[in-house]
């Protein structure tokens, strides 16, 4: 094992939204950082892709097997690159509404309220909108939370296709609103050229890619990680440092914490309230499909988003979740990637091929908030990735798809020249494998009894360790995590800069 000579202020482990953002916190402060990052530089953004590239059967899946209930094992569609998974996203970051941050009634339970309020992340939205380039408006959505700043670039115009239905949906008394969108001059920004690269120009940021954490080791006591052991190109190394901060993702980050269980931490370290792994969320996804009679590009951005829904409707006094557009299939990686809805689309237009049924068709992403549930979790199992989910608040979510067949029905037969009358509308409900919008395996609250980290993402039990990805969260909401996890990473910034200056 190589022991590398240098001793860290900050060892960071991750560069996705919430590591490639704290970085970029951290640059001007003039410590000696390390981040390490499992994957490499992507070669071409998603957006990027040609035609046949984006519909290769499992283009953004990893080469490495996770297990799930049965112990059967399965490929995850997540991605290892400097960026993490802000590589192969659409750029949407919609704030968490005020009432997310509350405890709220669903059908299957209480989503519990955060210990802090929106108004604790409201600056921390308004730094992060503004570093990520976030082009949106304020428009009449009736669920938009309160912003001290307006948003930094006007919204981004819709499709034509897309356009015709928001002006339709307005007409039904619904309303459409500019989704948010971290758009840069190369296109969306992400955590590699907003946060990670940025920050590599202070000079004082070492960066290490194919760098694999596998364990960390505590001291005697186990109160202080001491350590940070990595693999890099086949080759151990120990790194040392006085901070070190977990951003690896949802489930990554709770498996290291778990595979690095000592005498001390016999179960994990810092995980003496049992919940590290526990209370996985990953919200409800599907994908429906509106055929076309018009044609468009396939290459177009998310621009339309509807909340008419989210906190319930009239025969449903629960919430029920957030519509939004997909791209153009060619540049909507998950979209592409999602078989059913084109095996679906090749039911009704046989003769067509990947380009032609791109062109006829607009996709509509449905999410719906599952809920913290403690036998959802992750958990490592001989030396296995295990992931045990049994999805929750599963009404609400097909009440939200019903619904919104209904308004695309409405759409169909007032635009009978653009859209396709009397079509039925293929779904597609995403299966384990696709580990979107994870969060909540090592939740945040001030009593070490009921959380794993406290309200300043600190470890309890681990006087120097923290957890800046969507780990935290104790709820989920119907709303993209992403916008939340930068947030949350500047808030936590601002803590370590002054615990360090101290």
């Amino acid at each position: 094992m190589i022991v590398d000579d240098n001793f860290y202020d900050i060892i960071i482990v991750g560069t996705g939204a919430g590591g490639g953002t704290l970085a970029r916190k951290l640059a001007d402060s003039g410590k000696n950082i390390l981040v390490l990052e499992r994957g490499q530089y992507q070669v071409k953004e998603s957006s990027e892709l040609e035609d046949v590239e984006v519909f290769r059967t499992g283009q953004y899946h990893l080469d490495e097997q996770w297990y799930d209930n049965a112990g059967e094992p399965f490929t995850p569609q997540t991605n290892y690159a400097v960026g993490g998974n802000t590589k192969i996203w659409y750029g949407v970051l919609m704030r968490m509404r005020e009432r997310d941050f509350t405890a709220v009634q669903h059908q299957d339970g209480v989503s519990p309220a955060w210990e802090l309020q929106y108004s604790d992340f409201e600056p921390y939205y308004t730094e992060a909108e503004s570093l990520y380039q976030v082009h949106g408006e304020l428009g009449d959505d009736q669920t938009e939370p309160f912003h001290s700043k307006d948003y930094p670039f006007a919204a981004i115009a819709h499709e034509p296709n897309v356009q015709v239905v928001a002006d339709i949906l307005t007409q039904q008394g619904l309303h459409p609103t500019p989704l948010p969108l971290g758009l840069g001059d190369q296109g969306r920004t992400d955590s590699e050229d907003t946060g990670i690269s940025p920050a590599l120009k202070s000079g004082t940021i070492t960066l290490k890619t194919n760098a694999q954490v596998f364990c960390l080791h505590t001291n005697e006591s186990g109160t202080e990680v001491r350590a940070v052991q990595a693999k890099i190109d086949g080759q151990s190394y120990l790194f040392l440092g006085h901070l070190v901060v977990l951003s690896c993702g949802a489930m990554n980050s709770a498996a290291l914490l778990l595979r690095s269980a000592n005498e001390k931490h016999p179960n994990g370290i810092a995980n003496g309230s049992g919940l590290v792994g526990r209370n996985l969320m990953k919200q409800l996804l599907s994908v429906v499909v509106q055929v076309t009679q018009a044609t468009n590009s396939g290459q177009f951005p998310r621009t339309l988003g509807l909340n008419d829904f989210y906190w319930g409707n009239d025969d449903f006094p629960y919430p029920l979740g957030h519509v939004q557009n997909s791209g153009g299939i060619f540049q909507d990686v998950l979209f592409s990637e999602s078989p059913p809805v084109l095996s679906g689309l090749a039911r009704i237009f046989p003769g067509f091929g990947l380009r032609q049924l791109a062109t006829r068709s607009l996709g509509w992403w449905l999410q719906t908030e599952d809920l913290p549930n403690e036998e959802n979790r992750v958990r490592i199992l001989n030396d296995k990735l295990r992931v045990e989910y049994q999805p929750n608040n599963v009404e609400a979510h097909d009440r939200l798809v019903y619904r919104w067949f209904d308004v695309l029905k409405q759409v169909d037969t007032a635009q009978p020249q653009i859209f396709n009358r009397g079509s039925t509308h293929p779904r597609s409900d995403m299966p384990l494998s696709v580990v979107a919008h994870q969060c909540g395996t090592c939740r945040f609250g001030s009593d070490p009894a009921t959380s794993v980290l406290d309200l300043n993402c600190r470890t309890h039990e681990v006087d120097n360790l923290y957890v800046v990805d969507s780990s935290f969260f104790p709820s989920n909401t119907s709303v993209s995590p992403s916008l939340t996890v930068m947030a949350n990473a500047l808030r936590v910034g601002d803590h370590l800069l002054q615990r360090l200056q101290g």
